[in-house]
């Protein structure tokens, strides 16, 4: 009788988890509410003062972010994120930084999952997870350059109780999105110069680098050399580390390319080139770490490199380089 039992429950059990897996995943759907709003052609924007384009009380995460418009000075339009209250935005971004795109570069259309430039001017989306616990404000500012109240349309969307997930783990609850700038930072050859340092537990989630060579040599034969501040290799200091974990071999292999990008530009859902002027000794480029995360505990220092040298050995002759550089990090 005894056995006959426990046939019978080893042939229920698995029906009754199954039923109460379904129960959650019903109760987990029916909290899942989707927000957001749009505008279309108004004129919220001036360079005096932010203008609040969305507002949204309650616990989620912001799933897109689409702007467009067309006018001098668009790429350096403020958009700035509030979560949970705060006071200064941890989100503070120019319009095409933030996306990516350094140099005002107006190459059009491109785009992967989570950032693009479809079409002419303020024309970007992303599709960032930015999860807020109480609150979340977006606002938007003219840049320096721009004049007026210029016609600007936004699409600002998200879901509430939505998790936040990176390389296939599950962040937990108290996590946030955070950008550390480092804005027009000139390097000196071999100078290993930080892009953020931060304490506490989190993961790297994106970078975007915007960065020229300052010198053009008159032997035309010689001017790849103007380009070599790209041997420098991306190091992540963990925990307070000594030592580093090199995230590159060099500047342009962080992003994917290779031989200081000979091959031009490029988008994929990992890395792209997003401006690029051999002339000019300058690039931008993105790298996400969605798939690729890099986790930490107990701090996390990023840094650059101008040129690099490894065991004593210099690699090529690097000119002094301007750096403009967005770290995301998810923090908790």
């Amino acid at each position: 009788m005894k056995r006959i039992y426990c046939l019978l429950l080893a042939l229920c059990l698995p029906a009754a988890l199954s039923a109460t897996a379904q129960k959650s995943a019903i109760e987990a759907d029916r909290s899942l509410k989707t927000f957001g709003t749009a505008g279309k052609e108004q004129t919220p924007l001036s360079a005096d003062k932010e203008a609040e384009l969305f507002h949204h009380e309650g616990k989620g995460c912001l799933t897109h972010m689409w702007f467009g418009g067309g006018w001098k000075g668009c790429e350096d339009t403020r958009i700035r994120i509030y979560v949970d209250g705060e006071t200064n935005a941890s989100i503070d971004m120019a319009l095409y930084l933030g996306h990516g795109i350094g140099f005002g570069d107006e190459f059009a259309p491109w785009g992967v999952a989570r950032i693009g430039k479809i079409g002419t001017g303020a024309n970007v989306y992303n599709t960032y997870r930015i999860p807020f616990g109480k609150s979340i404000r977006v606002t938007g500012q003219l840049g320096p350059a721009a004049a007026g109240h210029p016609l600007f349309w936004w699409i600002i969307r998200g879901t509430e109780n939505l998790p936040v997930e990176l390389g296939g783990v599950r962040l937990p609850d108290k996590a946030r999105l955070h950008l550390y700038r480092l804005e027009n930072y000139t390097a000196q050859p071999l100078e290993e110069f930080p892009l953020c340092d931060v304490k506490g537990d989190g993961a790297l989630y994106q970078v975007t680098m915007a960065a020229k060579g300052l010198r053009t040599l008159p032997d035309a034969g010689q001017r790849w050399r103007d380009l070599s501040f790209m041997e420098g290799c991306l190091r992540a200091y963990l925990g307070g580390a000594k030592e580093p974990l090199f995230l590159s071999s060099g500047l342009e292999d962080y992003f994917l390319g290779t031989y200081y990008f000979n091959k031009g530009r490029y988008a994929n859902p990992v890395a792209g080139l997003t401006h690029f002027d051999v002339a000019a000794n300058e690039f931008s480029a993105y790298r996400f770490h969605e798939d690729d995360p890099v986790f930490f505990q107990k701090g996390l220092r990023l840094t650059g490199r101008c040129g690099e040298k490894i065991g004593g050995h210099i690699f090529h002759d690097a000119p002094p380089a301007r750096y403009t550089t967005y770290v995301w990090l998810y923090q908790w």
